[in-house]
């Protein structure tokens, strides 16, 4: 959804965003060495994190190396002050190891902060900041369960398995130019289990060995995290995945660029700062963008000067994104695309697009991440627009401005999902003769889509003068499209228009076309897309290798993606594939590869050695044993029978 500059209006919702506003705040200070700024900020918000005296120490520490930092002779008496009346009463009462810890900061007093040889070179080091930083966050995040808005975590997750599985299959990825800058190395510090927690607990196996590799943690890495969320497997995984970081403002410009691409909000907005330059292996060329956003998973209504969109990532549907713009829209032109099959009509569209007036939605401004826009410098991906476009089309698009383009193919898009599937062709043949030429496929979808209308609407005639004029031409040039027009001839025995209309994918058919259309033009697809196809395409075949559902496929709307990821109305009268949701139960069930998610070109033996392995108990004691992943597990128990002892004791002989 898109919301106005005013927080979110649900109480929930608000509470969320206030406390990530909070911790943003907290954390910038820390970075940047403010520590009396964080205190005072926690002492309002969540003073418990200073009645923690192992939060407390370590936040001190750092004040303290802070005061010296600075070099003043007040500062250092500051400090000698600081030191007596608070840093040693706390280290006596942190923690073992602090009243240790404090001696050696101590060190400070005589090594300079540019000794890099010294024993206290860690402490003087600015990591440091980062560090306490990204500890307390992680505390604030987990006790106000401020998580990361879903698609991000969905994002942070789904990455994570493209690079683990790309490293261990040995294969290079093709968005790895995307993906290693947008995911970074660095993790925030786990947080600290109350002390009370550190008493024995027993925990599911099946959850803690979930849990470990889902996020990369060691097996005692993901009993600690379960044990601070109390056994909660699914807050111990938000818990853990948000510690993973992001460039917010990269994440912040692949948004917005898919935003702009599909009509959401206006394109060609500037920036004061100097862009940062991300160059794809291929060239592309869009129109630059502009930074930042907040992007939140709640459904919550809104104002009415807040507009509700459901974002599509390559005909995918599930995901809200919350966009934070200007309050007022950019013109309040009310939304004239037609909804009937008026040649008139759609007509006008050309005209008035050709005069740089277009009729829009009513679309916002970018407005930005407007609390970050002191720490947000630009980034923009290398596309200016010098991709060429083809000699066929028309010279009067060629010489269309970028984002009269942009209208056009949104326009063209908004046609197709309304199911005016003969204005469409037309428009676009007036626009580019050559386009459906080299598109057979669309062609076909679309006078299909006009086939089942006519016959939805009792015109017989008129739908078998389409079948033999087009789909028939088609269909004989290419043999793959024989089968779809047979069921396509089908519905004449059932002319039933509800049913007709409910089962026109047509929003998978506009998408489709607004790809292939817009490419014709010069507007390459966001990059974004690019990121969820191919994580999406990872993260099952990294689940068929682990033989088991991905435990955490719903929590993040993933099998919702899934859902519309398929391809575009190969047959209209093929139902969409169902896919088997995530189980939430604290078991894991072994599936084999003769199943749905299988891979068709695995051999039988393969199959049938695999089959052989359905004991779950077994799987899960080679992975405790020997710290192995689910799929090596799978594999040595293979080639023994099933056996786990025999496993683990051909191991250790």
């Amino acid at each position: 959804m898109i919301e106005d500059s005013s927080p979110p209006s649900s109480p929930s919702l608000t509470s969320s965003y206030h406390s990530r506003l909070i911790i943003r705040q907290i954390r910038r200070s820390l970075e940047v060495g403010n520590i009396d700024a964080a205190i005072d900020i926690l002492r309002v918000h969540a003073p418990f994190v200073l009645e923690d005296h192992r939060l407390l120490f370590r936040l001190q520490k750092l004040k303290f190396i802070e005061l010296l930092r600075k070099g003043t002779r007040d500062d250092r008496i500051f400090a000698i002050d600081y030191l007596r009346k608070s840093l040693a009463p706390c280290a006596l009462n942190a923690y073992p190891e602090a009243y240790e810890e404090f001696k050696h900061v101590l060190l400070a007093f005589i090594y300079d902060k540019d000794d890099q040889t010294s024993p206290v070179a860690n402490e003087w080091a600015e990591k440091r900041r980062y560090e306490i930083a990204g500890l307390v966050s992680s505390v604030l995040r987990a006790h106000f369960h401020a998580y990361n808005p879903i698609f991000s975590i969905a994002l942070r997750y789904l990455m994570s398995i493209h690079k683990v599985f790309c490293f261990r299959q040995g294969i290079v990825s093709p968005i790895s130019y995307l993906t290693e800058r947008l995911l970074l190395e660095e993790r925030d510090f786990p947080a600290l289990p109350p002390e009370s927690l550190y008493e024995a607990q027993v925990f599911d196996e099946v959850d803690i060995q979930a849990l470990a590799h889902a996020v990369e943690l060691t097996r005692q890495g993901a009993i600690d995290s379960l044990r601070f969320a109390k056994g909660d497997l699914f807050q111990a995984f938000q818990n853990e995945i948000c510690r993973m970081r992001l460039d917010d403002a990269m994440l912040d410009e692949l948004v917005r660029e898919y935003c702009v691409y599909r009509g959401i909000v206006e394109p060609g907005m500037q920036t004061s700062s100097e862009p940062l330059k991300v160059n794809p292996p291929e060239s592309g060329c869009c129109s630059s963008l502009d930074s930042s956003i907040d992007v939140d998973h709640s459904t919550a209504k809104h104002s009415n000067s807040e507009t509700s969109a459901t974002t599509d990532l390559s005909s995918m549907q599930g995901i809200d994104v919350e966009l934070r713009f200007a309050s007022e829209p950019t013109n309040n032109l009310e939304d004239c695309s037609p909804s009937g099959s008026h040649q008139s009509e759609s007509s006008s569209l050309l005209r008035n697009r050709s005069k740089g007036a277009g009729e829009r939605s009513k679309r916002k401004r970018w407005r930005g991440r407007h609390d970050d826009l002191d720490f947000i410098s630009g980034v923009h991906f290398n596309r200016d627009g010098k991709q060429e476009v083809s000699t066929t089309i028309s010279k009067g698009v060629e010489c269309t401005s970028a984002e009269d383009k942009y209208e056009i193919v949104l326009q063209m898009k908004e046609l197709a999902s309304r199911g005016m599937a003969a204005e469409v062709v037309e428009e676009i043949s007036t626009l580019d003769p050559d386009f459906f030429v080299q598109n057979p496929v669309l062609l076909f979808q679309l006078k299909q889509v006009e086939f089942l209308k006519l016959v939805g609407l009792g015109d017989h005639s008129g739908a078998l003068r389409v079948a033999c004029s087009h789909l028939g031409p088609l269909a004989a040039r290419d043999p793959n499209l024989l089968k779809p027009l047979k069921e396509t001839l089908l519905s004449l025995l059932r002319p039933n228009e509800e049913a007709l209309v409910t089962g026109l994918p047509l929003h998978a058919l506009a998408t489709s076309l607004q790809v292939a259309f817009g490419k014709r033009l010069g507007i390459e697809e966001p990059q974004l897309m690019r990121i969820m196809r191919a994580t999406l395409h990872t993260q099952s075949e990294w689940f068929k290798l682990q033989m088991c559902k991905d435990r955490f496929e719903s929590l993040l709307r993933i099998d919702s993606l899934k859902e519309n990821n398929t391809p575009v109305l190969t047959s209209l009268a093929t139902s969409k594939s169902n896919i088997d949701s995530c189980s939430l139960g604290s078991s894991q069930a072994t599936i084999s590869s003769t199943t749905g998610v299988s891979d068709d070109s695995s051999s039988p033996n393969q199959a049938s050695s695999q089959d052989a392995i359905c004991d779950e108990n077994a799987i899960l004691k080679v992975m405790e044993f020997l710290a192995l992943p689910r799929a090596d597990a799978i594999h040595l128990l293979a080639q023994y029978n099933g056996n786990a002892e025999t496993v683990i004791q051909q191991i250790f002989a």
